[in-house]
């Protein structure tokens, strides 16, 4: 294994491999956390297969001529660095796609459907149906328009920001995670927001109905109420939101850009 190591290091150059290696690093948190590529559809071995051909394929262009150091400790930190990097910006783009997931686990709660749960196939996780289908929703508009375009020429583009040898600023990082987080929430709102709203005034409305008519059985007729409402506000509001998702997704690359800055 050491005689096989060292003859490719005689013929690659121990630049070339130290620069793959790096940009592996910043490579690999796109299938952990950036959408459809950390998608559980896809097997882990061919995530890994994917993420070696891509980071083979930057290393040349992205290191160039660029001389790195080699000693074990400023090394690791540049590996270090990397990961960090990657991570930034894949949590940036992940967030997106987690607020188009709540936003359907607040709809499953509020119609009733949360009582019942399937295990999604995007995500290898336990969720409701209409979770289930917002996130089906936001991988098939993910890739109607050419969103792993978006990802792949954002990510490229991190290396003009921070280059390998470079620092990026620790703060912008925070700021970036912490933007991201907070958003999952507010996008999660505009969202489902219509659809909610009708639920709760259908909900007032049956108050109101019980109030006056207390021989009236409200759980068993709110109940089938509430679950037509919120289908039919769902088909009418699905293509809306898929326009949304289409503006939503080039912002969170830029996002994720601006969140990276040299120190």
């Amino acid at each position: 294994m050491d005689s096989a190591l060292q003859a490719l290091m005689d013929r690659v150059g121990e630049q070339e491999i130290a620069g793959f290696f790096l940009v592996l690093a910043r490579v690999s948190p796109l299938f952990l956390f950036a959408p459809l590529f950390s998608s559980k559809l896809l097997p882990a071995r061919v995530r890994g297969i994917v993420a070696v051909a891509l980071a083979f394929g930057l290393t040349g262009v992205v290191v160039g001529d660029q001389k790195i150091p080699l000693d074990t400790l400023t090394y690791a930190g540049l590996i270090f660095k990397e990961l960090l990097i990657g991570l930034a910006f894949a949590f940036a783009l992940g967030a997106l796609f987690t607020a188009v997931t709540v936003a359907g686990s607040f709809l499953d709660t509020f119609i009733g459907f949360s009582f019942g749960s399937l295990v999604d196939p995007i995500n290898g996780n336990q969720t409701t149906v209409l979770s289930q289908l917002y996130t089906m929703l936001g991988v098939l508009v993910f890739v109607a328009i050419g969103g792993e375009t978006w990802v792949l020429g954002g990510f490229a583009r991190t290396y003009d920001i921070v280059g390998v040898t470079q620092t990026p600023s620790l703060n912008a990082l925070v700021a970036g995670a912490d933007h991201a987080f907070v958003g999952i929430f507010a996008a999660a709102i505009q969202i489902a927001g219509p659809i909610l709203l009708a639920l709760v005034l259908t909900d007032v409305a049956f108050g109101l109905v019980s109030r006056v008519v207390p021989q009236l059985n409200v759980f068993a007729v709110g109940f089938p109420a509430k679950l037509l409402v919120g289908l039919v506000l769902l088909g009418v509001t699905l293509p809306f939101v898929a326009g949304w998702l289409s503006g939503q997704i080039q912002e969170s690359v830029s996002q994720a850009l601006q969140s990276l800055h040299v120190a």
